[in-house]
């Protein structure tokens, strides 16, 4: 690499790290090295700002000296100091707008660039082009019910009025219910609401179309459709039509790295599926999307190979069409090689180079500080898209800018040409001493800056040759690198940094120190319970190094009670106890360094008897085997070799061999092998990318040892997963969802970093397209699902190496809703003591059908009995009542249920009785019921009654009228108050009907006697009168009572029984 090009990119890189992140490695530099400014922070260039907020324009900027700051609007100064509502935030270009003190935000709309100038240039922002969000109110108007035919297509419009940016559409109802949409009924990419079909139950609500602001979040609702669905018998079912796009083909521009959106919204009757293609190849899958129940594809970030003929395809049973949709693929202006900062030295030659592409082609315009470049310069040389720098000098410094554009847009790079002339300079710390244990790898660092690029050497005790090679390397930054330090290598270092301008040195003061070791560690031991232990813990370290010996008991700091005395050397316990069973682990520890060493101390029970305890001494579980060690390493296997321990007097029958993981389930042992007593040794199968540790237990008929100390770590490549999830489930928690879940891989089926889940989804026997998304847990939510539809369902394992095989489909269903009521019920009597209810399953079923709910109760009339319910097996269609008497009807509410609960009821009633044969039969069939009923029994006795009185009347009426007619007796003439209407008496005109001869009979049936005095009353009670034995009177009688005595009589005859057998007669 020339010396030239290491100048750029040294001094760049140190360049940048100075100033962009603004940490100065050293002050007294910083401030001695000039910087043209840099555009740091600025606005979008299409700015839309909220009316009700200030405004802020943004523009930072750096350099050397700190920059100034101007700005332009529309393309002409713009005097900040005019406007007392605008003003600069503190150390900043950013223009704040006071819209709070009264500004009006309209009144700040244009384009706006900003400058920062010091005195090695000029730096430019975008054009920022700043407008003011708008919510233009809609419209008012009077919308007529739309009238349509049921199954015909329809779309209301919206036609949102033109907002900024546009609002966000959605529709509703007037009440503010959202509107459901499917696969029938959806919403356009233009806010339109489409009905493939249109059904009688669209009537049942309005529907509005809602507009809302993006800065305000204000809702603006248009005036709401009403539909007027005109059903028909039956509706004809047609074939697919287009409601958007019109035609049999269209276009589509778009540009490169924007989302490509293609629509497709079809009517017929059943509602069409949609299908998407691409004409002469696949459609790209990694960024493909189905949005909007599969009416509209969505490319993500279009590129110029998505450029090509798709055709959507609308089909149903009754037909199939297609719309091709051409698609043309620009692209605004983008970066193939942005111009970057370009430091150079006196005399040096340089570039910068600004290359970019785009549909069409862009036009490159360089400019210096602000303006363009109209005249040639001697300082440089502009060919195309490069500018050449010869032979610089102090003093050339500037800001270029780079312009490309097109007719789609622009891109704006500002890149500054910066000539210094620095001498070398150090700029790490001075004199420094670094200390490394003997064998290990070293660095000593000499940063160093200069202008021309210094040459830097390395030299060693002030003497010799250039440090290079062999043990020794220099890195460009200035480091020496030392690959395994012994103890020769300790002495002064000396860095020399040299360009045209002078030198710089630093000195490095490198020690080397003895290892820390424990030479006699702790050994595992068995010990009574009371007895006494020691373990040992003997160090050797490098002298000048502090040491500090310290222990641990099973993975925690050791508490040192008054039963335990720490030695330099050893640690002892008296009197062990169980509590003191345990790893004890020796940590020797320096400012450098350290060492540790473990061991294993088992606590036995101490036996009552000679017997046991010779018993107990002889026979144990076997020692812990020692001294792992890993061979034979391969992609997918290792030999593990093993000492076994101590049996104990007690053969090993057996070894367990465990591992440990650390990325997952670190500490956590696993058993991964068993073999025989008798072997040492075993071929583990392994598992790509798990970092594994193994240990090992010996096992005997007394139990099995402590495990082995830990082999060191072996780490298997990574692959791609071999296996997918294991049961995959998808069920629904709610009706309008499917919850896909399944049990994710551990942590030895991951086989690489980055494990995730392909999951996969679609209606099952629909033909559409699969939807997918990558999960990285074990559960994913599916939402606006139909009611109880089944899907399939596919979730594939997948890491940074690539995916598993093509995972198996299984089946789930979406959630669960009402059923709707049961089909084809009836009711009929077979015969007169049973009823029998008949139904079939419900026609929209609306998930798993759990049972039936019946309940039913007899009626007769108003009456009800008490209501009977009963829970019936799913595959029950038929129920018999048996009843309790022949008159009552009953009354049936039958309904299906699922888990979600019960329901539609449908409700039905036995039928009401008819003769279904002839009059006669019928009466033989009911006369034996009718004649046992109590009712029937009484009213025929009254009737037999009421006929035996009728019978008395006409005897005693023709008895007495055929012998003495009264009025031939004494004939009285009617008075004149007995002809009146008023007091309701009248004559009767019907022969057949006259009363006897000198009476009247009235309104209430009674027969008055007319000026007489002869009455069965007078009779009876003057006890003169005699009956003849054929029943007539005989001898006279005489008036012996006036008028109103005789009045007063009649009313008193009212209330005897025989005037009350002329009052029935």
């Amino acid at each position: 690499m020339s010396q030239h090009s290491i100048l750029n990119i040294f001094i760049f890189s140190f360049f940048h790290l100075i100033f962009a992140i603004d940490v100065p490695l050293d002050p007294n530099i910083q401030k001695d090295l000039i910087q043209p400014p840099t555009i740091t922070k600025q606005s979008v260039k299409n700015y839309i700002v909220d009316p009700r907020d200030n405004i802020e324009i943004e523009c930072e900027a750096q350099g050397n000296p700190y920059p100034t700051f101007s700005w332009t609007r529309n393309g002409k100064f713009y005097n900040v100091a005019k406007d007392s509502r605008v003003s600069y935030r503190r150390y900043s270009g950013t223009l704040v707008i006071d819209i709070h003190g009264g500004g009006r935000p309209e009144d700040y709309e244009g384009d706006y660039q900003c400058f920062a100038r010091n005195e090695h240039g000029t730096a430019l922002s975008n054009k920022i082009l700043l407008q003011v969000s708008k919510s233009p109110l809609w419209p008012k108007e009077n919308l007529d019910p739309v009238v349509v035919n049921e199954g015909a297509s329809l779309i209301l419009q919206c036609n949102p009025p033109h907002g900024l940016p546009p609002p966000v559409i959605f529709w509703m109802s007037s009440s503010m219910e959202p509107i459901t949409q499917d696969r029938r009924v959806s919403q356009g990419l233009n806010g339109d609401l489409y009905f493939s079909n249109v059904l009688r139950q669209d009537a049942q609500t309005d529907y509005s179309c809602n507009a809302r602001s993006h800065f305000t979040h204000t809702i603006q609702q248009k005036n709401a459709y009403t539909l007027k669905v005109l059903t028909t018998r039956g509706v004809a079912e047609r074939t697919p039509t287009f409601l958007l796009p019109t035609g049999t083909s269209s276009s589509k521009l778009v540009l490169r790295d924007e989302d490509l959106l293609l629509e497709c919204i079809a009517s017929g009757v059943p509602t069409p599926d949609i299908m998407w293609y691409k004409k002469g190849g696949e459609l790209p899958n990694q960024k493909l999307k189905f949005e909007n129940f599969n009416k509209t594809l969505r490319i993500v970030k279009v590129s110029e190979e998505d450029t090509g003929e798709y055709f959507c395809q609308a089909s149903n049973r009754m037909g199939s069409i297609r719309h091709t949709i051409s698609v043309r693929v620009k692209a605004a202006p983008y970066w193939l090689d942005e111009p970057k900062n370009l430091i150079l030295a006196p005399g040096e030659n340089g570039r910068l180079v600004c290359r970019a592409n785009g549909s069409p082609k862009p036009t490159i315009q360089w400019l210096m500080n602000g303006e363009p470049i109209t005249v040639p310069n001697p300082n440089f040389e502009v060919a195309g898209d490069t500018i050449i720098f010869r032979e610089v000098q102090s003093g050339n410094s500037a800001v270029f800018q780079c312009n490309a554009s097109n007719d789609h847009g622009y891109l704006l790079a500002n890149a500054f040409v910066s000539i210094l002339d620095v001498p070398s300079r150090m700029l790490g710390p001075r004199n420094q001493l670094i200390r490394v244990i003997e064998y290990n790898r070293t660095q000593l660092d000499c940063p160093f800056f200069g202008s021309p690029i210094p040459t830097l050497r390395w030299f060693k005790n002030g003497q010799g040759s250039n440090l290079d090679g062999g043990n020794y390397r220099v890195h460009e930054n200035g480091t020496l690198e030392i690959n395994t330090v012994r103890k020769e290598d300790q002495g002064k270092y000396t860095c020399v940094a040299t360009n045209i301008l002078g030198n710089a040195e630093n000195t490095v003061r490198l020690e080397v120190k003895e290892p820390t070791r424990i030479v006699k560690g702790p050994e595992d031991q068995i010990a009574k319970r009371g007895s006494t232990v020691r373990l040992d813990c003997r160090v050797r370290s490098d002298p000048s190094l502090r040491l500090t010996v310290t222990w641990m008991k099973d993975e925690s700091q050791l508490y040192i009670s008054n039963k335990m005395k720490k030695e330099d050397d050893a640690l002892t316990i008296f009197g062990v106890a169980e509590k003191d069973q345990g790893a004890y682990t020796c940590v020797a520890k320096t400012e450098l360094d350290q060492d540790f060493a473990k061991a294993y101390l088992t606590i036995q029970e101490t036996s009552s008897s000679p017997t046991s305890r010779l018993t107990s001494t002889l026979r144990d579980k076997p020692d812990p085997p020692m001294d792992l060690e890993l061979t034979d390493l391969a992609e997918r296997s290792v030999r593990l070799t093993w000492v076994p321990g101590d049996d104990n007097n007690s053969p090993i029958t057996g070894f367990i061999i465990q591992f440990e993981e650390n990325r997952y389930q670190s500490g956590t042992w696993h058993n991964l092998a068993s073999v025989p007593g008798n072997v040492n040794t075993a071929v583990l199968r392994l598992s790509p990318y798990v970092n594994y540790q193994f240990r090992v237990l010996a096992l005997n008929e007394l139990g099995s040892s402590m495990p082995s100390p830990s082999s060191e770590r072996y780490q298997t490549n990574g692959a791609a997963p071999e296996i997918n999830p294991s049961d995959v489930r998808g069920v629904g928690t709610r009706k309008d969802n499917m919850e896909i879940t399944w049990t994710p891989l551990n942590s030895t089926q991951v086989y690489g970093p980055n494990l995730r889940y392909n999951v996969k989804w679609r209606q099952r026997h629909t033909g559409e397209p699969w939807s997918n998304v990558t999960v990285w847990g074990n559960r994913h939510v599916v939402w606006h699902t139909p009611v109880y539809t089944q899907y399939e369902i596919r979730v594939q394992s997948e890491n940074d190496f690539g995916k598993a095989s093509e995972p198996g489909t299984v089946f789930g269903y979406s959630g669960e809703d009402l059923p709707s009521a049961p089909t084809n019920v009836k009711v009929y009597e077979p015969n007169r003591e049973t009823v029998v209810l008949e139904w079939g399953p419900p026609e929209h079923p609306n998930g798993n059908l759990t049972a039936y709910t019946l309940r039913y109760q007899a009626f007769n009339g108003t009456r009800l009995s008490k209501a009977v319910v009963e829970t019936l097996s799913l595959n029950q269609t038929k129920y018999i009542v048996h009843r309790t008497d022949p008159v009552s009807r009953y009354r049936f509410f039958l309904s299906g249920r699922t888990q979600v609960g019960a329901g539609e009821v449908k409700t039905v009633e036995s039928p009401i009785k008819q003769d279904e044969a002839s009059p006669t039969s019928a009466y033989t069939r009911n006369q034996v019921d009718i004649a046992t009923q109590g009712w029937f029994i009484g009213l025929m006795c009254a009737v037999a009654l009421l006929v035996l009185i009728l019978l008395i009347v006409c005897f005693i009426k023709r008895s007495r009228g055929g012998k003495y007619p009264v009025r031939e007796k004494k004939e009285v003439a009617l008075g004149p108050e007995d002809q009146k209407e008023e007091d309701g008496s009248f004559d009767y005109s019907d022969e057949d009907n006259k009363p006897l001869q000198g009476s009247q009979t009235s309104l209430d049936g009674t027969i008055k006697q007319q000026e007489s005095d002869d009455s069965l009353v007078d009779y009876g009670e003057g006890g003169e009168g005699q009956f003849n034995e054929d029943g007539s009177f005989i001898g006279q009688y005489t008036v012996k009572k006036d008028k109103d005595e005789t009045e007063g009589n009649e009313s008193s005859e009212a209330t005897s029984p025989v005037n009350a057998i002329y009052s029935l007669a």
